[in-house]
């Protein structure tokens, strides 16, 4: 048996593609970019793709948070990138100068560095724009400075523009006291305590003393305002309002300046409008606050001047409802109880003080001397008795006692409201008259009345009451 031979084939296997020739310098350059140029040079497609997502995640980061360490963490990103792609780079097998891929490179990352730097560059010519504007406390020239800055600004320097932005909204919290403030020149307290408010929480941030005094002195400037009652009301709040110790502290230092002015004024106001307890407490104000200004004798003649029309208004008003007697009043501007004539105001029962002369009556409270009360008239002191008989039934005889008329009075001096005279009065008169008339409700036994008052005159009337009037 014999055998043949044969012959084994195998077919050629594919070789790999040669892996490129690495440059370290430009895939490190090209890594410098943050866009993984060197990773893409390498052919390290899912490294240039982690690389451009933790690029992008770390520029939200620092668009979101604005924060310092944000800056460093893309900073940091930044250096291992280059090192890695160097490194990666001195790994490959073949490593060779290749001037195209730095060219490259360098076309992409130094034209991309170059535009951070001067955009940064320019975030801070703007920065300190800002800054020099809040020191100055303007806040106009502060926002027009800050609306210069772009995205671009915003990425590559996040933090400092970050920074411009909170002074911005702090100048718009002065512009909100401002307003409040504004409203607080109307005489409204509670604007005022807001406005200070505010002021104070803008104080608090750092670097903005000057923004916030120069919001108070412009405030400031607008006082006095025209209607002085309203100026004292914002006086009064300035200075009950609570030391700070800090520049809101200068609105207490105006108030000496403004206030007595504006107290004087604001009182003389209230009299014209006949407003006398407001006055009066206006006037006592100032007298209290400020005893060394030369407003203060007018103050106190203004003082007694509210107090009597108060005085006044207060015996009119108890008058008029029939209750001086009850609740007597002073009138300090009435002329005292004196020798002469005193002339009187009347309450209660005029039965008899209708028959005094007129030059016995005030024609006004604020010209009497005294306030005369009476009630009704009662049986005085027997005077005579005389037999009467009856007309129908002459043989009814009765003994008739005339008695004078007793009127109750109490007269007090005006002036200090004061009693002056508590009696009864003991009206003479006409006694046993030839006849008289009388009511009887029993016919069968007509008797005439055993008691009669006398019929005074108006001269018997006016000697009774003499010695209140005349002294």
């Amino acid at each position: 048996m014999s055998y043949s031979p044969y012959a084994a084939w195998q077919p050629p296997q594919p070789q790999p593609a040669p892996t490129p020739p690495a440059d370290p310098l430009a895939v490190a350059v090209g890594n410098g970019s943050l866009l993984g140029i060197g990773y893409l040079m390498l052919r390290r497609w899912r490294m240039a793709t982690v690389n451009l997502i933790v690029v992008g995640a770390l520029v939200v980061l620092l668009l979101v948070l604005k924060k310092p360490w944000c800056e460093s963490a893309l900073a940091g990103w930044w250096v291992l990138a280059i090192a890695h792609g160097w490194f990666l780079a001195h790994t490959q097998p073949r490593k060779a100068t290749d001037v195209t891929k730095r060219v490259l490179a360098l076309g992409i990352t130094v034209p991309l560095l170059l535009a951070v730097g001067l955009i940064r560059y320019d975030a801070g010519r703007v920065e300190d724009r800002v800054s020099a504007a809040r020191k100055a406390g303007d806040c106009a020239e502060l926002t027009e400075a800050q609306r210069e800055l772009w995205f671009g600004h915003r990425i590559v320097d996040a933090p400092g523009t970050a920074q411009g932005a909170e002074e911005v909204r702090l100048c718009k919290r002065l512009e909100d006291a401002k307003a409040k403030l504004e409203t607080g020149l109307l005489g409204d307290q509670t604007a005022l305590r807001q406005g200070f408010d505010v002021l104070g929480s803008v104080l608090a941030a750092p670097g903005h003393d000057r923004t916030v005094e120069v919001t108070l002195r412009g405030w400031l400037g607008d006082l006095p305002v025209k209607d002085p009652c309203r100026t004292v009301r914002i006086t009064d709040w300035l200075r009950q309002r609570k030391a700070t110790n800090d520049v809101l502290d200068q609105s207490r230092a105006v108030v000496p300046q403004l206030a007595p002015a504006a107290i004087a004024g604001c009182a003389g106001r209230l009299m014209t409008q006949k407003k006398w307890a407001d006055a009066r407490t206006a006037y006592q104000q100032l007298v209290g606050q400020y005893p060394k200004d030369g407003r203060v004798a007018k103050a106190k003649a203004g003082i007694r001047q509210a107090t009597l029309a108060l005085e006044l208004l207060k015996v009119r008003d108890l008058l008029a409802r029939d209750d001086y007697c009850s609740a007597p009043a002073r009138y300090s501007g009435a002329a005292p109880y004196q020798r002469g004539l005193n002339r009187a105001v009347f309450e209660g029962s005029d039965e008899y003080t209708a028959r005094l002369p007129a030059s016995w009556r005030a024609g006004d409270v604020s010209t009497a001397v005294l306030v005369v009360c009476t009630e009704q008239s009662t049986q005085g002191a027997p005077v005579r008795t005389c037999p009467y008989h009856s007309v129908t039934s002459p043989m009814n005889t009765s003994d008739v006692t005339f008695y004078k008329i007793a009127a109750p009075v109490k007269a007090y001096e005006l002036r200090t409201g004061r009693l002056v005279s508590n009696t009864r009065v003991q009206i003479n008169g006409a006694a046993c008259p030839s006849r008289f008339s009388y009511t009887t409700y029993l016919p069968g036994w007509d008797y005439p009345p055993s008691s009669q008052p006398v019929k005074p005159s108006n001269a018997n009337v006016q000697a009774a009451f003499r010695y209140l009037f005349v002294r």
